[in-house]
């Protein structure tokens, strides 16, 4: 049946059991064009048969041709082409006919679909992939740290600084850093750290402030209203 111009496609996703070599073109006009059909589908790769279908049923004025591949591929790639083709006025009508397959072809498509998963999952990866062995399966190696001795050295001589330090002192409940010590070497880092410090010394004091005049009884106004 014709599609219309603003009708959309129909899509149908095909499995690797649907897919065959062999393919069945309908739609074909009745004018003895055997030959350019042929012609035209081997464009698309190399072909071992196409002979008309006399025995089954066709629209008026139109024949049906059975057309074999030389590969799965070419016969996929011919379809997703062909299919819809105008052809001499008429529209071809391409399909699949994996009823014709032997257990031959049928090995042979399922050995090539395979090396065509691999292939496109080894694309992806530097390592090709292989099926799963003893190897892939074995435990990796278990690898050891090992640190050098300046590593080691200079982690106890950080440690040391801290313990001789001690500016702070550890509670149960919070962090208590004394004021009165510098603990970083450089004097502009103690003089933001300083910075900081008054600041928050500034706001804490505005707080209690605030927090003192609000405590004060308002002003009771015994003025005689007129």
């Amino acid at each position: 049946m014709p599609r219309y111009k603003d009708e959309p496609v129909a899509v149908r996703v095909y499995t690797v059991c649907d897919e065959s070599k062999y393919l069945i073109v309908r739609n074909v006009p009745s004018l003895g064009c055997g030959d350019e059909l042929f012609k035209l589908f081997s464009t698309y790769g190399d072909i071992e048969e196409c002979k008309p279908m006399d025995a089954v049923d066709s629209e008026p004025f139109t024949d049906v041709y059975w057309i074999k591949f030389h590969q799965v591929n070419n016969a996929r790639f011919a379809k997703r082409k062909l299919d819809e083709f105008v052809f001499i006025g008429n529209r071809l009508q391409v399909s699949y006919a994996p009823q014709f397959e032997t257990l031959a072809d049928i090995k042979e498509k399922l050995e090539g679909r395979r090396k065509e998963v691999l292939g496109r999952l080894n694309s992806g990866r530097g390592k090709p992939f292989k099926d799963v062995d003893s190897e892939a399966l074995a435990p990796a190696p278990s690898t050891t740290v090992s640190h050098s001795p300046q590593l080691l050295q200079s982690c106890q001589s950080f440690t040391n600084k801290c313990e001789e330090k001690g500016p702070i002192v550890h509670s149960s409940s919070q962090l208590i850093v004394s004021a009165d010590k510098e603990y970083f070497p450089s004097n502009s880092m103690n003089q933001t750290v300083q910075l900081v410090r008054d600041k928050l010394d500034k706001i804490q004091s505005s707080t209690q402030h605030s927090k003192a005049t609000s405590s004060k009884k308002p002003r009771i106004d015994n003025r005689r209203r007129i």
